[in-house]
């Protein structure tokens, strides 16, 4: 897991070419998604991590997306109820 904070744009774009980054997640909310999607986007730069996958993400106890996610979503939902 990367902080976007702790990254230089360099350092970034590096990740993001090599297919290091392929998630994005809201630390504070604990909640994980995909780059593209458009509440992911909205978050506070001091807020958002990134993760190599997905077991990555659920293994710091993130939660899918519900928005961009929506299938992982509702599995995991189903599966907390």
């Amino acid at each position: 897991m990367w902080r976007h904070y702790e990254l230089t744009q360099t350092e970034l774009h590096q990740k993001l070419k090599q297919h290091q980054i392929v998630f994005a997640g809201n630390a504070q909310l604990k909640i994980y998604g995909r780059l593209t999607c458009a509440s992911g986007k909205r978050m506070l730069k001091n807020n958002r991590v990134f993760f190599v996958d997905e077991q990555e993400a659920i293994a710091q106890g993130f939660r899918p997306c519900g928005h961009c996610m929506q299938q992982a979503y509702k599995k995991w939902k189903d599966a907390t109820i």
